[in-house]
């Protein structure tokens, strides 16, 4: 029986991507599925790319992949990030972003997208107006769906474990982040959210023998100091922070 691991927001960490691989495989994974966010932050953003591209998993689009294969000079110019990840990545892994996917339906009963199914900026399950995150009530998740009806939903951006079940039925899922476990961000407010630990996360999915759906949620040890290095050499101390700590600034 197929077994899935659900990955999110990457973010071009490599040694949690690599730790998080290791770890699915060991319990069983057929199937890697990766939703979105995967090669922007100052970490190693072409080896994460090169991995990806061995590794085979399913994989949609994210707002920061988008930021990447859409950045103008200014905001090349603004952000030395963006800088460091363009030069750090060479072609190839533009044209591969460019041609993923908005959203996917993995099989009849599995949809995926990064954020919502029409916004890949909007958190699906967290209203953050307050600073931080809060559960959105179950209608207006049934709005920002939008008729998807998928019993199982998939979903990233929040970078926050989460499984939802919905009034319909149908259950939500975010796998929370491989590689950045917290972050602070000022749009479209100032709000943070946060995992409180350095630890790199994903989930499992499988149908048990009833035909009903198994989710497990891990949370898996690396190298982190190798992250935070890296972090380090690009001038990203607010990195280093969200690295170590799982907290916001």
């Amino acid at each position: 029986m197929e077994k899935y691991a659900i990955l999110s927001d990457i973010h071009s960490n490599v040694f949690a991507l690599d730790a998080v691989v290791t770890d699915a495989k060991a319990k069983g994974v057929t199937t890697f599925v990766n939703l979105g966010d995967i090669l922007y932050g100052p970490i190693a953003p072409r080896a994460t790319y090169d991995y990806l591209q061995a590794l085979g998993a399913i994989t949609i689009s994210g707002n920061q992949d988008r930021q990447i294969h859409e950045a103008q000079a200014d905001d090349i110019a603004s952000n030395p990030t963006m800088a460091f990840i363009l030069d750090d990545l060479g072609q190839a892994p533009l044209d591969w972003m460019k041609q993923l996917p908005f959203d996917c339906h993995i099989s009849p009963e599995i949809y995926a997208c990064h954020g919502t199914p029409n916004d890949d900026l909007v958190y699906l399950l967290e209203d953050s107006r307050s600073g931080k995150p809060e559960l959105r009530a179950d209608s207006e998740v049934l709005t920002l769906l939008d008729g998807v009806r998928a019993p199982i939903v998939l979903c990233g951006h929040t970078h926050l474990p989460r499984c939802v079940e919905l009034s319909t039925g149908q259950l939500v899922i975010n796998p929370g982040s491989v590689g950045m476990p917290a972050y602070t961000d000022d749009e479209p407010w100032l709000h943070s959210m946060e995992t409180f630990s350095s630890l790199a996360s994903y989930a499992t999915l499988e149908k048990n023998g009833a035909d009903q759906w198994n989710i497990t949620f891990h949370k898996v040890r690396y190298d982190v100091a190798k992250a935070v290095d890296a972090a380090k050499q690009r001038g990203r101390e607010d990195w280093v922070h969200f690295l170590t700590t799982g907290r916001g600034l």
